[in-house]
């Protein structure tokens, strides 16, 4: 068996990071209502997390998830109407959906161990009952916590969110649409972004940017649904639509850097034509 090429990065300028989020808006807009879809259903199926057994599937499904979300942008960049059911359809792809898998596991692994390392050991983070509540979104849990001990365990997920993302942001869709071992697309992924530094560190400000001014509005939202009433469920549905908005724009400058650095194949996935002897059978 011959070895496969290597995929070459191509190197691009500073200011790519801006193109790829304008590039992010485009797409966005031309078929908004069909990527939003796919995104509430994506978090709705996350929500099934707590379930046992299952739960632990769905967390590793989450890089062949996304490679679904990917194949939407891809459908909507050649003028197309994504359907809902690319979401779905790297898990039932063969070779790639066991990849995919691996690197859910991987990732899993890797987010567990960075939280672990950086998480503040106190007993009240250690009392079971107080995490569980937090795992509900009990507000009221979060606020027993002392200041240093929420402050830390913040930044521990976000560190780990920080280090997962990394080794999935391009392994992801080189696997999908590229067909790369795990391997292979681990080692160009990120070497990828290490000669692109410049470029993400130029996205990553302009995600920055977003982020400030919904991080604003949330946030008032947020005091709003405590003297809200009756209209608390109304106010904490405009709270995720703002951030579903922002995944969106999440995978879209993913979409959108990995098409101009490595490209895309329109055909990511394998299709077997019909054997004519058969047919004629």
């Amino acid at each position: 068996m011959k070895p496969e090429p290597e995929l070459q990065a191509r190197l691009f300028p500073a200011r790519a990071g801006i193109a790829w989020l304008r590039q992010s808006f485009t797409l966005l807009r031309a078929q908004s209502g069909r990527l939003f879809l796919m995104v509430v259903l994506l978090q709705f199926i996350m929500g099934l997390t707590q379930i046992p057994f299952i739960g632990f599937f769905l967390v590793i499904s989450v890089p062949a998830l996304s490679a679904g979300i990917l194949q939407a942008f891809q459908v909507t960049f050649e003028g197309g109407r994504p359907p809902l059911f690319l979401l779905f359809q790297p898990l039932s792809s063969g070779a790639r959906s066991r990849r995919l898998l691996i690197l859910g596991i991987l990732m899993f692994a890797v987010g567990v161990l960075t939280v672990a390392l950086l998480l503040p050991q106190t007993n009240a983070m250690l009392d079971p009952e107080l995490l569980s509540r937090i795992e509900q979104g009990d507000i009221e849990a979060l606020s027993s916590l002392d200041q240093d001990s929420l402050r830390r365990m913040v930044l521990a997920f976000l560190v780990g969110i920080g280090v997962s993302g990394t080794l999935s942001y391009m392994t992801i869709p080189l696997i999908w649409f590229h067909n790369r071992p795990l391997g292979s697309a681990l080692v160009s992924g990120l070497r990828a972004l290490f000669v692109n530094w410049k470029a993400f560190l130029v996205l990553a400000l302009g995600m920055m940017a977003l982020l400030l001014p919904i991080s604003l509005v949330a946030g008032i939202l947020f005091a709003l649904a405590e003297s809200a009433g009756a209209f608390s469920v109304l106010v904490m549905a405009l709270v995720m639509i703002l951030v579903l908005a922002f995944q969106l724009m999440l995978f879209g400058t993913q979409f959108c850097a990995f098409r101009d650095i490595f490209g895309v194949d329109t055909t990511p996935v394998e299709t077997q034509p019909p054997d004519e002897s058969q047919l004629l059978a």
